[in-house]
Parts: C-alpha cells; structure tokens; sequence
C-alpha cells in the first residue's frame, strides 16, 4: 500500500510499505482522511525534531523511516482478538498520543509521550493499526473530514481549559496558523466575548475573521501591544501564544491584564532569551500545553458533534496522497493563505 514516508529533512517519499500484523490489542483502520499538521511540517522543513531518526522510539519501538500522519479519521477494517469496543464498519477518529499510562491523566503526558504518526508510523496511508485506547467513535453528525480535524482541534481545547478562560472574558491569540485559528474558534464555544487574532499574513487574519475573531491585528504594521490596549485599555483576560518566537512570547505577557494568564501552545523550535521580571512587575501568570488529555480529546468530539465547537471553516484544501509533498508540505511552507490542508485517503465521507 502506499504511504508518505520520512525519510529525513525535505525528505518525504511516497513508496510503497507493508501492512502490518494486526496485534490483539488493535484496531485496523482504513484512513478516510488526514491533515497535515504544524508538526509535520518542522519535521519536512528541519527535521528530524520528534522523529526518532537514530533510536528506536520507547513507546513505538519503532524509528525512522516511518509514515506520517497523525490526524486522521476512517472506518473499523477488523479488530484485534482482544479488543471489546469495536467492531468492522465503525466510523472513527484517532487520539494519537501514547504515554506510559502510569499517572492521573493530567500528569500523564509529561511522565513520557510519543505521536502515532511522529514517533511511529500514522495515517498517511491506506491501513493505520491503532492501539484501542486511541480510538474514538466519531459522533453521527460528524463527517470523516470533520473527525481528521479533532486532534488539531484537542490541542486548541486543551489550551483554553488550561487558560481557565470564563464567559465574557477577553483573549488575544498570537500566531493565526492552524492552532492559532482552532484556539479562536475554542474560545469562541468557551464564551469570549472579545478574541483578537494578530498575525503577520493578512490571509491568515481574514481567516481568523471568518472563524469568530472580533478584531484582527497585523503585527508588522504597527505595536501590537499598543494596538490590543487601544481595544481594550487593561489587557486581556487570557493571552496564547502560538507562534512560537520571542516576539510573540513578550507580547503575549505585555497584553495580558494583571494576574491574568498567559498560555504557551506552540512550539519553541530554539531558546529564546527572556527576563522573568516581565512577570514579577506585572503578576502574570504562565500555562502550557503539550497535545490534550483522553478527557479532552472526547470532549472536542462531543462539541463538534453537538455544533457548539465549528472547526471546518480552518480548512483551506484537499488533497491526494501522491500530491503531499508539492501541494501539501511545500504549499504549506510557501503560501500563507493555506491553513489545514486534508489529504485524501479513501475518501470517504
């Protein structure tokens, strides 16, 4: 069958892989559709980041090269012999994150985590073998499409429960990529009264307007700090900081009103140099967030499903599997007007 391969930096190969055996404990399933994640695309442009490239993975045993792909959604293929939750035909949406499973499930993540799809193989493919426990019934009003944006749309719901973001409050989002526009849309559902996106591109903004923001901001024109204030004089409530920079990082404090909360959702792909005074004069306090717990994983599916969350607008393109490198990877590195591209697997809806 075929898959997108890693097989190092600006590396991704479609070859074809071997199915693998179906172990007791998993689920077979047959990928209908998967996106193509922030994640991803540092491990194209500079990985390997979270690739285990040189050593066996401790969760996964497996190492590069592997297959891509860890927000995907399909159908039940067949079931492992001890596996008691599903069955052939079942429509799902895959949690990808594996951990040692030793602690309460909030702690849990940081005991040791690893991604089907980054730390072994995942969804890019026809077939994905999936441990039970990463498996979730897609709700029926969901699509396959709609259940390959979920794990994306976790991370954003992880973010705003760690931000303890009440009704009315104000937010400010920095970064409007794919979990900077998901993390509006989450505030949104949570009740924001006023979420302001700022970003660099202005198709990215436009985007933010069409998934809920209240107000846009481009950063490179002008102080984005003086521009949030102008909003709203004592800051915001809560800030995200989701682009991943020292800039940002800052400016995310300096907005934020007195003992409000600051949350790191992205990725800091180096160190950045920064003085903790900024939140000893100002009281700030500081969240972050790795990937989501099993609890919030099924909740984001719950309010999908119900309406209350409304994440397909973030999609800005769908794609086959042979097209992934030139349209998806490197569209993604070079057009800022895309989002979160889908790829397309089988194709069902």
């Amino acid at each position: 069958m075929k898959a997108a391969v890693w097989h190092g930096e600006k590396d991704i190969r479609i070859e074809e892989v071997e199915e693998k055996p179906l172990k007791d404990t998993e689920v077979k399933v047959k990928v209908a559709w998967g996106g193509i994640c922030g994640s991803d695309l540092h491990e194209y442009e500079e990985g390997p980041v979270f690739v285990p490239a040189e050593k066996e993975d401790p969760l996964t045993n497996e190492k590069a090269p592997l297959t891509m792909g860890h927000e995907f959604a399909g159908v039940v293929e067949e079931v492992g012999k001890n596996v008691t939750k599903y069955k052939a035909g079942d429509r799902v949406a895959i949690n990808p994150t594996l951990t040692y499973g030793n602690k309460p499930e909030e702690q849990d993540p940081y005991d040791g985590f690893s991604f089907i799809g980054l730390h072994g193989d995942g969804g890019f493919t026809k077939y994905a073998n999936v441990p039970e426990n990463n498996v979730y019934a897609l709700p029926e009003t969901l699509t396959l499409q709609d259940g390959a944006l979920a794990e994306p749309t976790a991370v954003a719901v992880e973010a705003v429960k760690k931000g303890k973001l009440q009704f009315g409050d104000k937010v400010a989002v920095f970064g409007a990529g794919p979990i900077g526009l998901l993390t509006a849309v989450a505030a949104k559902a949570a009740g924001a009264s006023e979420i302001i996106v700022l970003d660099l591109s202005e198709a990215r903004l436009k985007k933010a307007k069409e998934l809920g923001a209240t107000h846009i901001i481009n950063s490179g024109e002008g102080d984005p700090v003086e521009a949030i204030k102008e909003i709203t004089p004592d800051g915001v409530d809560v800030s995200f900081e989701v682009a991943g920079v020292a800039p940002t990082f800052k400016q995310a404090i300096d907005v934020t009103k007195a003992l409000g909360t600051m949350v790191i959702v992205s990725i800091f792909a180096k160190p950045i140099e920064w003085n903790p005074i900024q939140l000893t004069n100002t009281g700030v306090n500081i969240e972050s967030t790795i990937a989501y717990t099993p609890t919030s994983f099924q909740q984001t599916l719950d309010l999908m499903g119900t309406g209350q969350l409304k994440p397909q607008a973030v999609i800005t393109d769908h794609i086959q599997l042979d097209d992934i490198v030139e349209q998806g990877f490197e569209a993604l590195s070079n057009d800022k007007s895309q989002a979160k591209i889908l790829v397309e697997l089988s194709g069902e809806k």
